[in-house]
């Protein structure tokens, strides 16, 4: 130790560490540390403890329970001889004090002892109301091959009862009788739980003077839950002896006059049993495929086109539940809680499911404010992101745009945002597509780290180059039947070949080769799988998941306008999606102005001589051309942006996204640029012509009257725009629709032959909105007038100069745009799971 550096001691449970100001010290679960604590509420990397030049700083790294010091919780603090720090809890977490060196009988300088600490002891019993006990942690035993043992629930249903499969609770909180026990985020309640998923003031639990318990939500915003399902906003609901409630990733359960707490730290068991998808004809395309893995691994999913993976992966998220089989979390069975267990899960698709256009902290702010609760504060919420930042080594990259990072570090931004809610278990589909070796290597590497790190992590690859870093590995057969599950390491050699190359060409080769009934015969069955299929061997169909509607973390205002505010963000991060909002609506206005420059567009344009109305056709062609202009500019807005985002959006809804506040978003940002777009257009096109000295509706102001209808056509055209992104597929589908729908606009205008005596397609023209933009304007323009009919036809009843008619086709053109809007919704629903769609 140098000179001038004050010696410090730390000391936990009866055990001292001497720290040496060269080097800083880890506190954590992690038995890699340097100061290991083995309590569940630590985290596995709690805190450090650093010499930063003037004193001893213990800095936070973001754990899920927080840091305290005098009761309130701290993000950094400085430590000197007879400070006290409380890890997890502000009462009865495990302390940790100082000292100076003299004070004890302490190793020297720079010496750890080996020994692990024990579990922080229960307090006594006997504790008042409020107060906390804290319970040894037990991990479950596993069988041979990594197993966890399953658990029956009162239901019949494999892992339906219990909460972290056979762990004892993290703590326990006494009862009294009559009295309330308020849980949230806020240090004011009386069980404090450290999780931004918790609202400020989340549920509270009531004893009743007859014995019952109930538990009453404080107006939350991701929903108090019992036994996996969430109860009303601000509802209440009695519990049974046997009933289980969800806050965050906390559970409680009654035992008698207290309450036990169970604290979801990220190490968790996964199992599928029997799962069977069935579609349309009763062919199977998954095929009764059970495994099970412990908690903190890493598992690899591989097999040829046409093997089930992306079955499987919507089966095990709940995106697509299977029509047969369980998804068990922990022992939970994730069909029948989905509302409660969804939060806990990550999902990172093949596709990043951020905004390339933003930088990479702009992007996770974002995402970090719709998917926490509506009162967490911007300094939570940074916090968070910068923790994830620094834990997957993005912190030198969060101001760069996520377009100009590599594709690897692409894809640890799209982990990075799945990691702001600490899900517990992480599925990636495809993580390494397109990837080059050394990408791959990362990504899976890091991969490792998060299973390291406390949390299951399942990835469906086809590379098959660092299959050797993971626990698992399932092999899926042509079909969607399970081939191989087990060791990677032993995988090659139970097919009987010597490189995945051989094994796939086999599969391809052989594809009505029974190889499920393979696996099922040998011995790496009875080993790594017979248990899952014994304990769920009743091929119970499982009850649909119904489609609930789980609360949302933000409200509908919230939400939209945090969509509008990120929307808006991405595009003037669009520099030509910029230039060409203002280019384009300007081309099509001035185009207007090459025909016929000097003709006004009057009506009554009588010949002297004569005394007959001469027909006006440049009236009838202007109009036309800024029509067409209109509808393409305002198609052209919207026609790609719900298909650029869909991947985006199926991740968003399955978090609680709204789905009309998401399309509200859309419409509202499009909608006032399209508006300009064709206020421009009008202005262009109809100024420096001699007009109507009054209009039908403005008087004196024609010009306004005129662009009205021109700038409720682009909105309308943009509303098609987005039916058209909805329905599509690919990206590339959109353009020859586009061009299709402009040039069916144009025939539809009434402008090239008259529509009104044409039986059938005049009936037709009423589901065009060209059709009533240009009545309105011919209304004002008085188009009976200027083009009249020909003998025998009688008048567009559309083109009356009339207050009634132009307000008709004003009314019929935004009705339009409504029913769109509808078909927009219905058509979205598509791309959401299952349980989502309401």
């Amino acid at each position: 130790m140098g000179l001038g550096v004050p010696e410090l001691v730390l000391e936990s449970n009866g055990r001292t560490w001497t720290l040496d100001a060269s080097r800083p010290y880890t506190l954590g679960r992690d038995p890699q540390g340097d100061i290991v604590l083995d309590d569940a509420r630590v985290s596995w990397r709690h805190a450090t403890v650093t010499w930063d030049g003037r004193g001893w700083v213990l800095e936070d790294h973001g754990s899920t329970n927080g840091t305290f010091v005098e009761g309130r919780r701290v993000n950094r603090a400085e430590i000197a001889a007879g400070s006290a720090v409380h890890l997890g809890n502000a009462t009865d977490g495990p302390r940790v004090s100082a000292r100076g060196a003299a004070a004890v009988a302490a190793p020297q300088a720079g010496q750890q002892p080996q020994a692990r600490q024990q579990p922080y002891a229960a307090q006594g019993a006997g504790a008042g109301w409020g107060q906390q006990q804290a319970a040894p942690q037990q991990q479950p035993q596993q069988q041979p091959g990594g197993r966890i043992p399953a658990q029956q629930g009162p239901d019949g249903a494999a892992g339906a009862a219990p909460i972290h499969g056979d762990r004892s609770p993290t703590t326990f909180h006494q009862f009294s009788l009559g009295r309330v026990m308020r849980i949230g985020r806020a240090l004011e309640n009386e069980l404090v739980v450290s999780d931004l998923q918790v609202s400020r003031h989340h549920a509270e639990f009531h004893a009743t003077p007859d014995g019952r318990m109930q538990i009453r939500d404080l107006g939350s915003h991701n929903g108090t839950y019992v036994n996996g399902q969430p109860i009303a906003k601000g509802g209440t609901q009695v519990l049974g002896p046997t009933d289980v409630v969800g806050v965050g990733h906390s559970t409680f359960r009654i035992v008698e006059d207290r309450l036990e707490e169970f604290v979801d730290t990220g190490e968790v068991s996964f199992s599928a049993r029997h799962l069977t998808v069935t579609v349309d004809g009763g062919k199977q395309i998954l095929k009764d495929v059970s495994f099970g893995v412990p908690e903190k691994s890493l598992i690899a999913v591989i097999g040829p086109s046409g093997s089930g993976k992306s079955t499987l992966l919507k089966a095990l998220t709940g995106y697509r539940p299977a029509d047969q089989g369980d998804v068990l979390y922990d022992n939970r069975n994730l069909y029948k809680q989905f509302a409660e267990l969804r939060q806990r899960i990550g999902l990172v698709p093949q596709d990043d499911i951020l905004h390339k256009e933003l930088s990479v902290k702009k992007a996770l702010k974002y995402a970090a404010k719709l998917r926490f609760p509506a009162d967490t504060t911007a300094a939570e919420r940074n916090s968070r992101i910068d923790e994830v930042l620094r834990e997957l080594k993005l912190d030198i990259h969060k101001e760069k745009r996520v377009s100009s990072l590599s594709g690897g570090q692409r894809k640890r931004v799209s982990v990075a945002l799945e990691l702001l809610t600490k899900p517990s278990l992480i599925f990636l589909d495809e993580p390494t597509s397109g990837l080059d070796p050394g990408m791959d290597r990362d990504v899976m590497q890091l991969l490792r780290g998060l299973a390291d790190d406390g949390r299951t992590v399942l990835v469906v690859t086809h590379s098959v180059a660092e299959l050797a870093i993971c626990d698992k590995l399932l092999v899926m057969a042509p079909g969607g039947s399970v081939a191989y599950f087990g060791p990677p390491e032993e995988a090659l050699n139970f097919f009987g070949y010597d490189t995945w190359a051989d094994v796939f060409s086999a599969f391809e080769n052989y594809r009505d080769y029974d190889w499920a009934g393979r696996w099922k015969g040998s011995q790496h069955y009875q080993m790594y799988a017979a248990d899952i299929d014994a304990v769920a061997s009743q091929p119970a169909q499982t009850s649909p998941m119904q489609g609930m509607k789980p609360p949302k973390p933000q409200g509908w205002t919230s939400q939209f306008v945090t969509l509008v505010r990120r929307y808006t963000s991405v595009l003037i991060s669009d520099r030509g999606f910029l230039a060409l909002m203002v280019i384009l609506p300007g081309v099509l206005g001035a185009v207007s102005l090459l025909i016929n420059p000097d003709k006004g567009l009057l009506p009554n344009l009588a010949n002297a001589q004569t005394g007959r109305i001469v027909p006006n056709g440049t009236a009838t062609t202007v109009l036309l051309i800024l029509a067409v202009g209109a509808c393409f500019a305002g198609a052209a807005n919207s026609v790609r942006e719900l298909i650029k985002e869909r991947v985006i959006y199926e991740r968003e809804r399955a978090t609680g996204l709204s789905r009309s506040a998401y399309l509200m978003s859309k419409v509202f940002v499009l909608g006032v640029i399209t508006v300009l777009q064709g206020l421009l257009v009008g202005v262009i096109g109809f100024s420096g012509r001699e007009l109507p000295e009054k209009g039908l509706v403005f008087g004196g102001s024609t010009l306004l009257e005129l662009s009205l209808p021109i700038m409720a056509l682009g909105f309308t055209a943009m509303m098609f725009g987005l039916i058209i992104s909805a329905l599509v597929k690919t990206a590339e589908k959109t353009m020859p629709l586009l061009v299709m729908f402009a040039i069916i606009q144009i025939v539809f205008t009434g402008c090239l032959f008259t529509l009104n005596s044409t039986v059938g397609v005049n009936q037709v023209s009423y589901l065009m909105p060209s059709r009533w933009a240009v009545a309105a304007a011919g209304a004002t323009l008085d188009f009976n007038r200027i083009s009249p009919p020909d003998a025998g036809e009688s008048n567009d009843p559309l083109w009356e100069h009339t207050v009634g008619a132009w307000s008709l086709d004003m009314i019929a053109l935004i009705v339009l745009g409504v029913i769109c809007g509808f078909f927009v919704a219905r058509f979205l629903r598509r791309h959401e799971p299952e349980v989502m769609r309401d």
